[in-house]
Formats: structure tokens, sequence, C-alpha cells
């Protein structure tokens, strides 16, 4: 029988999941990790990079995330959640792989280029908007992988240029110190990029179009009666576009089993928009009604979550500690290591 291979991916902790995160990954992390041992990183370090001077907002959400983790069905029996400034290994990783990347190939790296883009949209054109851990958390990302010996990360293709950075990192380090890390390769994923309720391209959290696995009724019913329908239809007995309704949008994507019905209603005036509406929340909230029993669970029990952190930390540490000591044998670095 083939030995599974090790998978590693994480997520910041910079606020609670929404819709856009399980249908983009998390859905598929699900279904992974019945076919890896996989490794879910909590990626608080990374979460400082743009939040260093608020870091009770990482604090918080390190539990929130995992709790909504655990709520989409990462299962700890068989997966492994841990916080990223629980391993100095990666850390020490980092520091290594700093002098192997130059800073123009960091600047060329696609994602970080559109990231600077937007901080300086955001914050003017000045350089002081960027700092260096921002610049550098693709070398970050190649000492989470590596640190785990990854052999395998699901991604979107937009995010194909970190992995390439992490391939080259490892094949540079092989080449001067010898067959030392695991080369990782990409496993991509199908997962669409979600919209968000007001029609963006993109459901975010800075964009406040989103609906978060934590919302309450009320909440998800203010949010869906102000979704963004088809602007042509101004009457309710209007023939409208679903395609261009991101009320039918979302009936799709949660595969409601009025689908067909929705979409005939609609392009022939007999549906108004109102009552497309309350039909979602109510699919919307079926949807939600198990997760949001996990979600609570866990919100009662937050000593088993602190529990599965620890348990996770501690499963981490010991292969990260293993890679670190093939490592620093490689580079001539490991003084005195022998003699404890």
């Amino acid at each position: 029988m083939n030995e599974k291979k090790r998978i590693l991916t994480g997520i910041r902790p910079t606020g609670k999941l929404h819709l856009g995160h399980y249908f983009g990954a998390v859905c598929n992390w699900v279904k992974l990790q019945n076919e890896y041992h996989s490794f879910f990183e909590i990626a608080d370090v990374q979460g400082l990079t743009d939040n260093f001077s608020n870091p009770e907002k990482i604090r918080i959400n390190v539990r929130e995330v995992t709790i909504d983790l655990l709520s989409l069905g990462i299962n700890p029996e068989i997966s492994t959640i841990f916080i990223q400034s629980t391993i100095p290994e990666i850390a020490e990783l980092t520091v290594f792989y700093s002098n192997l990347v130059t800073m123009s190939r960091l600047y060329r790296n696609p994602t970080v280029k559109t990231e600077i883009k937007q901080k300086k949209e955001l914050f003017g054109n000045s350089g002081e908007s960027v700092t260096y851990g921002f610049v550098g958390y693709p070398v970050s990302q190649a000492a989470d992988i590596t640190a785990f010996e990854g052999a395998c990360v699901p991604v979107g293709e937009d995010q194909l240029p970190l992995i390439e950075q992490t391939r080259e990192i490892v094949h540079k380090f092989n080449s001067i110190y010898g067959d030392t890390l695991m080369m990782p390769e990409p496993v991509l994923s199908n997962n669409p990029r979600i919209k968000g309720l007001d029609g963006n391209e993109k459901m975010g959290k800075s964009l406040g179009n989103a609906i978060y696995l934590s919302d309450s009724k009320e909440e998800i019913e203010k949010k869906i009666m102000g979704a963004v329908t088809d602007p042509n239809k101004i009457k309710k007995d209007d023939p409208a576009n679903p395609e261009v309704c991101m009320v039918y949008y979302y009936h799709q994507l949660l595969n409601n089993q009025n689908l067909e019905t929705v979409c005939t209603e609609c392009k022939q005036g007999k549906r108004g928009c109102v009552a497309c509406k309350k039909e979602l929340i109510q699919v919307m909230m079926e949807f939600l009604k198990p997760i949001k029993e996990k979600r609570h669970y866990y919100e009662s029990h937050p000593e088993e979550v602190d529990q599965i952190l620890k348990d996770g930390n501690k499963k981490a540490r010991a292969i990260s500690k293993q890679v670190m000591e093939k490592v620093k044998k490689n580079m001539q670095i490991d003084y005195f290591e022998q003699e404890q």
C-alpha cells in the first residue's frame, strides 16, 4: 500500500471565515484530508505582517478561525491544526532562505506585486507602507511548507507563483547543501473565487460583502435583502436576467433544489426580487444549520479547541525539529549537537 503524502496549507487569522473561504478553499481541504496526511497552519506570524500594530486582532482570531475550520469539517482525528508561531523552526528556516532570494526576485513575484500595488493605492505611494516582512512573506511560506516536508500544497491558480518561489528556494538550497529539502508540488483546486453580495468578483473581509459562518439569522437576512439584483428589473413583474443577479448566483452556489423554477420564473417576470431573496435566506439558513451547530459546540467547549491546538502544535513541532536537524547538519552549523 502506498504511503499517504503529506499536505500543508495555511490560513491567516485576520478575521472569521466566510462563505468565500469555504467554497473557495476549505471544502476542498475537507476532501483532501481523507487522501493525505493533512497539516493546516494558522499563520499568525504572516497575519502580523500587515497587522503588526494590532496583535490582539490576530490572537482573538486564532481561536475563531480554528473553530470555523472544525465547524466546516476539518477533523482533528485525522488532520493536524497548529499555530505557526509555536514552531520556531519556521522562523529559523525563513532566515536561512532569505540568503537565497534577492529582493528583485521577490518584487517580481506576481502575487507580491499585486498586493503591493493594492497597499500603495490604499496608503499612498510611499514605499514606507510596505514592510520587509510583507515583501518577504513568500520566503516565510517556503519555510512553512518545507519545515513539514509538505509534498503537496493545495492552491488556486493565482497562488502558483508562491509555490514556484518555494520550488526555486528548495532547488537552490539543495544545490548548495545537498539533497536536504523535499520539492513540493501544487495541488490545483478547481474551486472558483466566490463573488460578494455586491457583485464584486471577490468576497472579502474588507469589502463588507461577505456572509460569515458566525453571522446571526438577522445579519444574514439583512445582507441578503441588500444583495445586488438585475438593475434593469424595475417592477416586480418585469422579466429579468438571472445571470447578472447575485441572489440567483447564491441559489446556484447552494445548489437550491428549486433552482430551475427560480431561473424560469425570473426570466418570465413571475418572481419578485423580495420573494426570491426570502427563499435564498431559507436555503442559506438550512445550509448553515449543521455548521452553526458545530460552531456553537466548540464555542461552548473552548478547552477542547485549546487541546486540539496544543496536540497539533506538538505533532507539528516534532516533524519540524527532525527537518531542522537535517538542515543544520548539511549547512554545517550543527555545533555540539552530538553531545545533547
